[in-house]
């Protein structure tokens, strides 16, 4: 699948509103390598949504991006990720910033699923879009995302490229993390409606990798990350 994102990369749209002529763009390290990524830190989600505002503004951007098959110890926070081998390997790029922040569909296609998971690590309001090229089926997600969003769209409705489709949601609303957007980029779908994980194994790497190609052919931001 990467193969046909990167043969129409040229034709996807922005995200969200970041100019990089004139913006700073975050590269954020949540592994165990950000030895300030304390646990008592990750797991108070105030303290955690302060701590992203106080990177972004020392290192004078609006907003942080990275993520794509890191390895979290941060999902220890909630019981969602824990088992007798614990999901912690990251399968889309996160967009940290600020709550009510604009999220437009990068790319046409039509609303396949909504849906809110409230249970604390979880997505929130989260959309799922399907696409085509080519006669080849694929689908976006955008998780964390106000629950307002996911109210008014309609299951199998339209979108445009460009089109506003979400914003941040806050904590309260997107799992009970830092405001942040989480996008995923998946070829099946595996029956999933309104949800797919965003985290798995480690030793389910090659399975998941394989199915959730780099968002970051279609956003094409992280060459701006520093």
């Amino acid at each position: 699948m990467s193969n046909l994102l990167v043969k129409y990369q040229q034709q996807f749209s922005k995200l969200f509103d970041f100019n990089p002529a004139k913006e700073q763009l975050l590269r954020m390290d949540f592994t165990a390598a950000n030895t300030a990524l304390k646990e008592e830190l990750f797991t108070d989600t105030e303290k955690f949504s302060a701590y992203i505002q106080e990177r972004l503004a020392a290192a004078g951007a609006a907003f942080g991006i990275g993520g794509y098959l890191e390895q979290r110890d941060l999902y220890a926070r909630s019981a969602l990720f824990g088992g007798t081998e614990p999901r912690r390997l990251h399968l889309g790029i996160d967009i940290w910033g600020k709550a009510g922040t604009k999220v437009y569909a990068p790319l046409g296609g039509i609303v396949h699923s909504v849906g809110y998971h409230e249970q604390k690590g979880d997505y929130g309001g989260t959309i799922i879009l399907q696409h085509q090229f080519d006669a080849y089926v694929f689908y976006t997600l955008y998780g964390h995302v106000s629950i307002r969003d996911t109210q008014v769209l309609q299951e199998r409705a339209f979108i445009s490229q460009g089109e506003l489709l979400a914003h941040f949601g806050a904590p309260v609303e997107n799992g009970h993390w830092p405001p942040h957007l989480h996008f995923q980029v998946i070829e099946d779908l595996q029956g999933h409606r309104g949800d797919y994980p965003g985290v798995c194994r480690v030793s389910e790497k090659d399975k998941y990798a394989d199915n959730c190609p780099d968002p970051d052919i279609i956003l094409q931001l992280m060459q701006y990350a520093k």
